[in-house]
This record gives C-alpha cells, structure tokens and sequence, in this order.
C-alpha cells in the first residue's frame, strides 16, 4: 500500500474507491497487500475493508472480512534472539508484531510518531519478554537508512528468517515462508486465477517475489530500481495516481 495505492501524506485517493466499485461490479477482487499491520490496512480502507482480501505483515497474516485465514508466525525463541541482536545498532525502534495488536517497549518511544502511522493498534510494554500472543513480524525503524544500518546486521540469518528492506526507513523480520508472493499465490489458488489473470503493483523489496508471480507486474516511478528491474511494465507514482491510471486503461 505504501508508495502505491497511498501518496506520500498516507492517504487513499476518492477516485481510487470510484474504480474499486467499478472493480467489484464486475466481479473483479482486489486485495491489499503490505507490510502494515492489518488494523492500519483497514483503517485505511474502512470503506470497502468488508470486500477486500488483506495481506497483512508482509503475507504472514491473510484476513477477510475479519476472518483469519492464513497466518505465519515467528518461533518465539528465534524473536528473542534477533531482539537482543539488534538493540545493539543504534538509532533503532523496534515492534513486535501478533496477530492482534503490536507491541513496543519505552526504549523505542522516541520513534513512537512514525511507528503509529503503520501499526494503529499498539501496547506499550516494559519488556518483550512479557509478550505472550505469537509474533508473525518484527519490525524494526531505523532513523537514517534501514538498507545501510540495519540489513547487513541481520542478513546473517537470512537461512532462519527473511529479511526485508521495506521502506528507506523499515526493515521487516518475518518466517522465511511468510512473504507477499506466497500469500498472494495463496488467494489465487483459492480463487482459481492464473498469473495472466492479476495485476500487481509494487515499490520496493517487500513486493519482489508479488511481482514475479504475475504476468502483469507494475513497478511505480517512484519504486527501488530492483523492483523495476522485476516488474514487466511501469506506472506513474504514487503521487501521481499511478494504481488509478493503470485501472482506467483495464475499464477502457
């Protein structure tokens, strides 16, 4: 959703919900797929949140209609382990992500400002080891870069877990099954469509295996060049109402 389907001020276009009825009148299924947190999703998208598929947490949670029906969590050791890891790199805020809510601890309130856009419903708590509910994500902001501070750090178990670099600012730790493309692959398996049947838009790490399961892949304008480089065509930016310009061109 970040960097696609929203604008840089966070924010779903009124000509986006326009098309989406004009989607749903044809029988045509959209699914929103992010790293948020599925509360956050759904806020943004209230308005039609009971006709959509969510892919929530990078793909480790698939929710209709507030029905799980999909989830991938994290084993609890392996969360405590990466925690202690990473509360040596500095600048860093840290939110364990369940099912139900996020989680984050005082030493991480200073990025509580950008932490809350993306995950709506929180706890604070005086330690994650008081954390009881299963873990499907953590998520980790870095003040500066997450690509150049945090990555290197954590791309060492990359066998244990999947790394992501999701924003300039986020970087996303989930199972190493629990990724867009397999939730994605999911949803079409249940639904019956094949890779010639779905578009799919993308900006930045978190989207690369979404963008190659489908034959019609958009990257944004304003997408990482490695997205780029995967999908099969281009679209305008986020900004610029890139989602909606390809949409108009389906209906014409």
């Amino acid at each position: 959703m970040d960097g696609t389907l929203l604008n840089s001020n966070h924010q779903v276009s009124d000509h986006f919900f326009e098309l989406f009825h004009k989607l749903n009148d044809r029988g045509i299924q959209f699914v929103a797929a992010s790293g948020r947190q599925y509360h956050s999703m759904a806020s943004k998208l209230r308005q039609i949140k009971d006709d959509i598929i969510f892919i929530a947490e990078n793909g480790a949670i698939i929710r209709e209609r507030e029905k799980e029906l999909s989830s991938t969590p994290l084993a609890p050791d392996l969360v405590g382990r990466l925690v202690r890891i990473i509360r040596d790199i500095d600048n860093v805020g840290i939110m364990l992500c369940g099912k139900s809510t996020s989680y984050f601890d005082p030493s991480s309130s200073q990025f509580l400002e950008d932490l809350v856009e993306y995950y709506s419903k929180y706890e604070v708590v005086e330690h994650f080891d008081l954390v009881e509910e299963e873990i499907v994500k953590i998520a980790v902001y870095h003040g500066v870069s997450s690509e150049l501070y945090l990555y290197p750090t954590v791309q060492s178990y990359a066998e244990d877990v999947l790394v992501k670099v999701s924003g300039r600012h986020w970087m996303d730790i989930n199972h190493v099954n629990a990724h867009k493309g397999n939730a994605l692959k999911k949803v079409m398996n249940a639904l019956g469509v094949n890779a010639n049947e779905v578009l799919v838009f993308g900006d930045y790490y978190n989207d690369l295996e979404m963008l190659g399961l489908v034959d019609h892949s958009f990257a944004m304008a304003n997408a990482h060049p490695k997205v780029k480089e995967m999908a099969n065509f281009e679209t305008a930016s986020n900004d610029a109402f890139g989602v909606e310009k390809v949409l108009e061109k389906l209906f014409q």
